[in-house]
């Protein structure tokens, strides 16, 4: 079975005006609001994405909607959002897509298998109503098709906006889903396991941790909660990559010792599938901030960094 890139598109920075704002830039049907089931969400309010329409033949406009009540926020009267709210909604925005708007998905499931993203320093907004409205960019590229015309990967860059500013942006590269996990990957778990308090992790509550301490100091992939509504939908057997990316932000934070507030980047490379539990993490200090590593049964499953603010 052969594969070719068929289909490139620069990122959403280099929009020019008449992609985004010449008289093909309408709305189209799909820019109604959206409906939780068409996304393949579990319940409509885990739905961050309003509305989704085409403005060029590789560009779309959306808007989001951030309630500062999300689970992932802290349960205070004023916010700033958890920077995985970012990374969800641009999940949601590519499933979106793929119902919409990318033709030979059939019934293909794709799932993140790479994902950048930054937030510039001071410009979060703070929330202290019902939600955060947000516009977003977006740009699809790198789509690879086989030859039959069936869809095996893409990647979706967006740039968020809040009141006309830039206040972050996300790329996330997708894949058809892994089927099952490879013989030999599958992690032991340590009988004992400590895990931190929520607050030296960075998370708003407890079971909102995923990562525990095992015996000898050793950091596992250990959720509080398994299904998690947010991280860890529907109990699966294998770690997402927005849950391993939240794993090595708590793990970074942990070996730091300072504040939610103090990330101002996210990556993270899936190189294997990740059992839901037990994977190790090994996190190193680098110039700027963390690099984190998971490892499945002595494999990398996982490559990730952690950018830092400058104390």
């Amino acid at each position: 079975m052969h594969t070719t890139a068929i289909d490139t598109a620069p990122a959403p920075g280099a929009w020019s005006r008449s992609d985004r704002d010449g008289p093909d830039a309408r709305e189209t049907g799909h820019g109604d609001p959206l409906l939780w089931h068409t996304i393949g969400l579990e319940t409509m309010a885990s739905l961050l994405v309003v509305s989704l329409r085409r403005q060029g033949s590789h560009f779309f406009a959306a808007r989001c909607q951030w309630p500062r009540l999300h689970p992932l926020n802290e349960r205070t009267a004023t916010v700033r959002h958890h920077p995985l709210i970012m990374a969800e909604s641009t999940r949601q925005l590519a499933t979106a897509l793929e119902h919409t708007h990318l033709p030979g998905v059939g019934t293909a499931t794709f799932e993140p298998v790479s994902v950048s993203m930054g937030t510039p320093p001071r410009t979060q907004p703070v929330e202290s109503g019902s939600a955060t409205e947000v516009a977003v960019r977006i740009g699809v590229s790198d789509l690879v098709r086989r030859e039959d015309g069936a869809l095996v990967a893409y990647r979706v860059t967006a740039e968020y906006l809040h009141a006309g500013t830039p206040i972050g942006s996300c790329t996330m590269r997708f894949a058809r889903a892994a089927q099952s996990a490879p013989d030999g990957g599958h992690a032991t778990v340590p009988p004992t396991l400590l895990h931190p308090a929520a607050a030296a992790v960075g998370a708003a509550a407890e079971h909102d941790v995923l990562l525990a301490r095992a015996p000898q100091g050793r950091l596992v992939v250990a959720p509080r909660d398994p299904a998690h509504p947010v991280l860890l939908p529907g109990r699966p057997s294998r770690m997402p990559a927005l849950a391993l990316l939240e794993a090595g932000r708590q793990a970074a934070l942990l070996n730091c010792g300072r504040t939610a507030g103090a990330v101002a980047g996210l990556g993270i490379d899936l190189r294997a599938p990740v059992p839901a539990r037990g994977a190790r993490l090994e996190v190193a200090a680098e110039p700027g901030g963390f690099r984190f590593l998971v490892m499945v049964a002595g494999r990398v499953g996982a490559t990730g960094t952690i950018a830092l603010l400058r104390s």
